[in-house]
């Protein structure tokens, strides 16, 4: 397991919370989607939006954290991902992904840490995976590539009964570049409930095969 240098015991314990009261003042309700409300706020130095899903997904919840682990689950899922791979920088497992793009947008990489850990809290069992950019040597930055400098994604489930999770999850992702805000939003806005639906639909797989 990866040395938590990038996490504080206190991120997890705050990811169990949210799970429990996700605090939504000054979030706004977009959707709902596969069992989950999609909400959203304006992150105003960005002008991008910050997301928020909470409810419950057809799947336990070791089997959700280990597909959001999964690095082949993610280039299967996302045709612009055309390399990924993860490796030890002091100490840490750290991911590099590249992404490529169609018509006239930049291709685009990404280094990030991340970590998964199960929880004891409040007499509850919860799966948490925390993830974010960071910076290595190891990875520099590349002139034919717009590196993503800002990616966070917080993830936390609970056994909800009958073969489902009760799930939170926050993401915020800015790809840098000259992208106009309204395109990102519009994005994220419309892939969502895909993402969802793919999410639900490979634990659905998984179970099927086992």
């Amino acid at each position: 397991m990866a040395s938590s240098r990038s996490f504080s015991e206190e991120q997890f314990q705050e990811a169990c919370a949210e799970l429990q009261n996700p605090g939504l003042l000054g979030w706004n309700r977009q959707m709902e989607s596969r069992g989950l409300t999609v909400y959203r706020k304006l992150n105003r130095p960005t002008g991008l939006y910050e997301y928020k899903l909470i409810g419950t997904l057809r799947a336990p919840p070791d089997l959700l954290a280990d597909i959001c682990m999964d690095l082949g689950y993610i280039r299967r899922q996302i045709p612009q991902v055309t390399e990924t791979y993860e490796t030890e920088c002091n100490g840490e497992t750290v991911i590099y992904m590249k992404m490529e793009f169609p018509f006239l947008l930049a291709a685009r990489d990404c280094v990030y840490v991340r970590q998964r850990r199960e929880l004891d809290f409040r007499g509850q069992k919860v799966q948490v995976v925390l993830a974010k950019t960071t910076s290595v040597p190891q990875f520099p930055e590349r002139s034919d590539f717009i590196r993503v400098r800002q990616c966070q994604v917080k993830l936390a489930v609970q056994s909800n009964g009958s073969n489902q999770s009760k799930v939170f999850i926050y993401c915020f992702i800015n790809p840098g570049g000259w992208i106009p805000s309204w395109i990102i939003n519009l994005v994220a806005k419309n892939g969502v409930p895909g993402f969802l639906a793919n999410l639900e639909d490979a634990c659905l797989r998984c179970q099927r095969r086992t």
